[in-house]
């Protein structure tokens, strides 16, 4: 007996523990600002480019704006990153199966958008050492 109320206490604690960690966090927007000046089309295809190789379809909106779309295991994220010479912003339009409430989302989709970030980043460097 003492070791099913021991099993049972075990399992009730696992549980209330694990609802503990939030799912959910404040919905990110990035901002960045350059220290160096890029053409529009520098911009625009590497922003592109960082998208397909994280798997976002990326769809030109008009001068400086592209749509972003990612698609993962029946989770949907919408983006829209806005540009210029100098700056970038990725923000959020829209999701299906992402906990969306209340300026909170699915962690999954800040993780998402800090890659694409990083990408963007990268692939400017890379353009600034040619």
């Amino acid at each position: 007996m003492m070791i099913k109320t021991w099993g049972v206490a075990l399992v009730v604690t696992a549980t209330l523990l694990t609802g503990c960690v939030s799912r959910t966090a404040p919905i990110a927007a990035i901002n960045q600002t350059l220290s160096q000046r890029y053409s529009d089309n520098q911009m625009k295809n590497t922003i592109i480019e960082a998208g397909l190789s994280r798997q976002w379809v990326m769809t030109s909106a008009g001068p400086g704006v592209i749509n972003g779309r990612l698609t993962q295991r029946g989770h949907t994220a919408e983006i829209r990153v806005t540009y210029s010479a100098q700056t970038y912003s990725i923000q959020y339009v829209g999701s299906q199966n992402l906990l969306a409430a209340k300026g909170q989302i699915h962690r999954n989709y800040n993780r998402w958008v800090h890659n694409l970030d990083q990408d963007i980043q990268l692939r400017l460097a890379a353009l600034a050492t040619r």
